[in-house]
């Protein structure tokens, strides 16, 4: 079965066909992120602007790199949310002008089951169940994945995500959008200090909270330039970065142990760090545990996890409707595949 799968959850166009849910045949993905650098963060109004000069060129080169023609499409995937509305009412709009068109039939996807279904596209051997941390900009989440789309929320923010912890920060030192590979890679050049809180809320909670170590961050900078203290950036990345990974790290090896599973997978933006990973694999050393993650370029919002998604929902016999939902949650109540 090939699946065309529309991605335009936020800022980036992204259409994909893959096979039988794990093989890409093509995932083109354009970026808006130097638009969106010159008012760090993204602006919703032009994120929609620009998905809509996009969609119809990324559709066609995702079809040329694939050497594939429209009829050759079994299914249609595409996100109906969580996201940017405006920037969702595209992708949806794209994908049921095709699917009328072409007679296929379209399946509704969760954006965050995307981010879990990136890592089937990267590992034939990965199969249900397991533990995933889902990290990305608007979201943070520990699930046990029982089944390709039976997820048990175990651990959620309370407030900011740390993708967005990551960006706030990056935008208090002055250094740029998005704020995730930058700090990433700052953090390499700096010397790591305990001056930043860990948050691990209450003894059993695999809950996240990293709304108050961003505040701290930012505390300690304006009390460091209030006593003309010299501010150095890599440093300050090094300890933010340690205190995040402090948290995401320890909450999902104990979920490991207390749901006593072997089988860890990482995913959404913020598993693309390389800090992250490295402190994952060093805990996994001479263990029985499994880390898995994707390559960077399936990290970032892309067509091709959503197409995977769309796979898995219809071979299950269910489907998202198909009205954008920018508020989407991960256990969103499913309706029959349209």
């Amino acid at each position: 079965m090939r699946v065309l799968g529309i991605e335009s959850s936020c800022d980036e166009t992204s259409v994909a066909i893959v096979e039988d849910g794990r093989k890409i045949l093509s995932n083109v993905i354009s970026t808006q992120i130097d638009t969106h650098k010159l008012y760090g963060g993204v602006v919703p109004e032009i994120a929609s602007r620009k998905h809509v000069e996009a969609i119809n060129l990324v559709i066609d080169q995702a079809f040329a790199e694939a050497g594939l023609s429209f009829q050759d499409i079994d299914l249609v995937g595409v996100t109906r949310g969580p996201g940017l509305i405006g920037a969702l009412l595209v992708g949806l709009s794209a994908a049921k002008a095709f699917a009328l068109a072409s007679g296929k039939e379209i399946v509704g996807v969760n954006h965050m089951h995307g981010h879990v279904c990136a890592n089937y596209l990267a590992h034939p051997d990965l199969e249900p169940p397991f533990i995933s941390l889902v990290i990305s900009g608007g979201h943070t989440y520990l699930l046990e994945v029982k089944d390709y789309l039976d997820f048990e929320v175990l651990g959620q923010t309370r407030d900011d995500a740390a993708g967005e912890a990551f960006d706030k920060v990056a935008r208090a030192l002055g250094i740029g959008y998005p704020g995730g590979p930058i700090v990433d890679q700052l953090a390499k050049k700096g010397k790591s200090r305990d001056i930043f809180p860990r948050v691990m809320l209450e003894k059993d909670s695999y809950d996240f909270s990293f709304s108050g170590l961003k505040t701290a961050v930012m505390n300690y900078l304006n009390q460091a330039k209030q006593r003309g203290e010299e501010i150095i950036v890599e440093d300050i990345c090094a300890s933010f970065q340690d205190a995040v990974l402090d948290v995401l790290v320890e909450k999902s090896l104990r979920l490991l142990k207390d749901k006593k599973m072997k089988t860890l997978v990482l995913s959404g933006g913020v598993a693309a760090n390389s800090a992250l990973r490295s402190r994952f694999q060093e805990a996994f050393q001479g263990t029985d545990y499994k880390l898995y993650y994707p390559p960077k370029i399936l990290c970032t919002d892309n067509g091709a996890m959503i197409a995977s998604a769309a796979y898995y929902t219809y071979q299950n016999h269910r489907g998202q409707s198909l009205y954008a939902d920018p508020s989407l949650g991960i256990l969103s109540t499913e309706t029959p595949v349209q």
